[in-house]
């Protein structure tokens, strides 16, 4: 594994350590969150993606903030936590509950959208010896699928129709079609 990779895993093990000890939740998503279900890095990953509840963020940001970890002055606070130290970055996506209980995305344009039932309950991953909470498969597959829908302006990548292909086979899933 290249250096980017090895800093990235340890800033992994470090958010899981740090949120926990403060009884913060935290779960991967995007490409990491994959990875750690299929128990590999199976590619490059430019940055780490997160989700935090929302009302967490501000004493996540303190605890990393503890840890060398300083706010990209790039992205909006209110949408999302986004905390870069060296060449990692890190991407908190917030979460609320509804009152009936539902998940939604906690801010941002897309505030209050349901997302995936489920999305929270999936067993945690792991590579070697790091374990950290994933997000579902079938929510990652729902991402994955749904984002050009979604964001017509950011068609699919190639990256992500390789990871619709892993996550599918992981889970002996077939494309629709």
């Amino acid at each position: 594994m290249d250096g980017l990779v090895e800093r990235q895993l340890g800033a992994i093990g470090e958010v899981v350590e740090l949120a926990g000890a403060d009884g913060i939740e935290v779960w991967l998503r995007g490409g990491w969150a994959m990875d750690f279900h299929l128990g590999a890095v199976s590619r490059p990953h430019v940055d780490v993606d997160w989700y935090c509840w929302r009302r967490d963020a501000e004493r996540l940001a303190v605890r990393l903030g503890g840890q060398g970890w300083r706010p990209d002055p790039r992205m909006p606070a209110a949408q999302q936590l986004d905390l870069l130290r060296g060449d990692v970055e890190l991407s908190f996506a917030y979460l609320e509950r509804v009152a009936a209980g539902r998940v939604v995305v906690g801010a941002g344009p897309w505030a209050g959208t349901p997302l995936p039932a489920g999305m929270l309950d999936a067993p945690a991953g792991r590579i070697g010896s790091l374990t950290a909470p994933v997000i579902s498969v079938t929510a990652q597959i729902e991402f994955k699928e749904m984002f050009p829908v979604w964001m017509p302006e950011r068609p699919r990548r190639a990256k992500d129709a390789a990871d619709l292909a892993r996550l599918r086979a992981s889970v002996g899933d077939r494309p629709a079609g």
